[in-house]
């Protein structure tokens, strides 16, 4: 992704944690990381520049909790940035196809020809259409708040079933949750060589980075 790009994925995230907290539900930070799937330091530093802009305040519950709640500037950011978004989300199609495609293309120029989905949400479908270009297939699609369900004829599994299909790349396609999808696909004993996301796929040299990456994996 390009600047521009990062700037819309801040903004919205920021979008994410302000809804939430609209809410008025008790939430701590953990809570809160869990929900979005924003990795908890993350979800601290966006609060923080929100109660810094005047957007949110702390308040103290029993045993010694914490909640936030939206000030009436907040409330106003929330209507702003809720409008702002509807034009981001316009424009991700087009960014997040391009990335996708331009992603899948170096991957098969590498030699590539399974890979799997981590993340089901908006983007996931997207990354699909992109995929359909290529003479990429799709062996699994993995997302533990989704497993059960369908997705293009394939079952959801969760990530622990997931990482043991016959891979040879993991695609993370969820913005919202990439940084937690990471970590988790981490935890599980993937090697950060074999996971692959969008982000930048679009710059040059991407090809043979893939392709150093798989043979420094060999």
């Amino acid at each position: 992704m390009n600047d521009n790009d990062e700037k819309m994925l801040d903004t919205y995230r920021s979008f994410l944690v302000i809804s939430e907290i609209a809410k008025e539900e008790s939430l701590s930070q953990r809570e809160l990381s869990q929900r979005l799937g924003i990795a908890l330091g993350l979800v601290n530093s966006y609060l923080k520049n929100l109660v810094a802009k005047g957007y949110v305040r702390v308040k103290n519950f029993p045993r010694k909790r914490y909640g936030y709640l939206l000030t009436p500037q907040g409330v106003a950011e929330k209507s702003r940035l809720a409008y702002q978004h509807l034009r981001y989300f316009t424009n991700l199609y087009t960014t997040t196809r391009q990335d996708y495609l331009a992603l899948f293309r170096a991957l098969s120029g590498a030699r590539v020809r399974k890979i799997a989905f981590c993340g089901v949400d908006e983007v996931t479908e997207i990354a699909y259409l992109s995929l359909l270009e290529t003479d990429l297939s799709l062996v699994t699609v993995m997302d533990d708040e989704a497993a059960g369900a369908d997705f293009f004829g394939l079952p959801v599994v969760s990530l622990a079933n997931g990482v043991l299909s016959g891979y040879q790349g993991v695609i993370l396609t969820s913005l919202k949750k990439e940084d937690a999808l990471r970590d988790r696909l981490r935890q599980l004993g993937v090697s950060r060589k074999e996971i692959y996301s969008a982000s930048g796929a679009g710059s040059a040299g991407l090809l043979e980075t893939i392709t150093l990456q798989l043979k420094d994996g060999e």
